[in-house]
């Protein structure tokens, strides 16, 4: 049977675009929705300030009229400029498990990036690393946490029948939550902490950590930089992740590190996990679902990390360990017994370092993909 491909022009066809995954992927237990409200202003322009420098292409599937698939595509200008690439990207495909569906989809993302002048395509990436970037190819007993992918174990072989390869994979370290820190890390804490030139902050009040948001959000410009995929955030997107993840965080899982000037040289931000009440509440926020939200951060042994940087000439310091062992002790006074990593690059041997320094172990690996056109 033929596969009509349709391009999304309307707010109608938005919306359906957006809810389409849960049609398919209800009955998956490890499948975690998004956040909508979320969903719906990544796909606005007035709240999401990437899609005024970027060009954007969202497209459904449809099979006797019932919709089968979905995939947007991405060419993201500020960073090709940057970088001298062509290159588009494919982002949010979701389909039934079906190679017809897959190529009908992904070929034309790739006619749509090739008249663009594009030669080449990855995927799945958003704009930048701060969406959920790759596709999940390990580690699926166990639920993605909040901003990583979640899809069906069958769409790597989907994407990978459509000729493309690997061009980078992120890993995710699970990490016991100690009790107590070994001697070494503990000696190491207590030199840092004679330094009078730092202080570390902590916070017990979301009044307390908003002035140090944006701070935070400079430092992560200035750190990640170099790092694949990254895109600057401007001020204005800044003070928009700020108020998008500020009213979720528990200020208690948010640690930072200060010089005499009291300007922001390290930080750690972290939330426990949230991914089973995120199902609960089926991806909405309201009228209840913060509650079955809220109820399961309380309720989870594991904690997420979300973002980590150091200030490059305060690297080799110490400062890592200073973080981590005030992190890991209010983890441990909450009940926590493990951290999940969120996603490291497989170029990062830094992080890795850090995270196997504890005893993580690798438990889930995430695989953006490429292919010429």
């Amino acid at each position: 049977m033929s596969i009509e491909i349709k391009e999304i022009t309307t707010s109608r066809q938005l919306r359906e675009y957006i809810y389409f995954p849960r049609s398919i992927y209800k009955d998956d237990s490890h499948w975690v929705p998004p956040l909508y409200s979320d969903e719906f202003d990544f796909h606005n322009p007035k709240r999401n300030s990437a899609l005024q420098y970027s060009e954007g292409i969202r497209l459904m599937a449809y099979r006797s009229s019932q919709a089968v698939g979905r995939i947007m595509g991405i060419i993201n200008k500020k960073y090709n400029d940057q970088h001298g690439e062509q290159t588009a990207r494919f982002f949010q495909l979701d389909c039934i498990n079906d190679p017809d569906v897959a190529h009908a989809l992904i070929d034309e993302i790739e006619k749509w990036a090739t008249l663009k002048g594009m030669n080449k395509v990855i995927g799945p990436y958003g704009f930048s690393d701060k969406d959920p970037q790759g596709l999940q190819i390990e580690g699926f007993a166990h639920l993605p946490v909040i901003a990583t992918p979640t899809n069906p174990a069958y769409l790597q072989k989907l994407v990978e029948g459509e000729g493309y390869g690997k061009e980078i994979d992120c890993l995710s370290y699970q990490m016991p939550i100690p009790k107590s820190f070994p001697e070494m890390y503990s000696k190491i804490y207590e030199r840092v902490c004679s330094n009078k030139k730092i202080k570390l902050i902590e916070f017990s009040s979301k009044q307390q950590l908003k002035p140090y948001i944006v701070p935070v959000f400079r430092l992560v410009n200035e750190c990640y930089t170099p790092l694949f995929g990254f895109v600057p955030m401007s001020e204005e997107g800044m003070k928009r992740f700020a108020a998008q993840y500020l009213p979720i965080l528990d200020p208690g899982f948010v640690k930072v590190i200060v010089d005499q000037q009291n300007d922001v040289v390290a930080f750690v931000v972290s939330m426990p996990d949230m991914s089973k009440g995120i199902q609960k509440a089926k991806g909405k926020l309201f009228p209840f679902g913060f509650l079955h939200i809220l109820g399961s951060a309380k309720k989870t042994k594991q904690l997420d990390l979300l973002l980590g940087a150091v200030k490059s000439n305060f690297r080799g310091k110490g400062l890592t360990v200073m973080l981590g062992k005030s992190l890991m002790e209010t983890a441990s006074k909450c009940g926590l017994e493990t951290m999940d990593s969120h996603l490291i690059l497989e170029t990062n041997s830094r992080m890795q370092a850090e995270c196997e320094n504890v005893g993580g172990k690798i438990y889930k690996r995430y695989r953006v993909y490429q292919k010429m056109i």
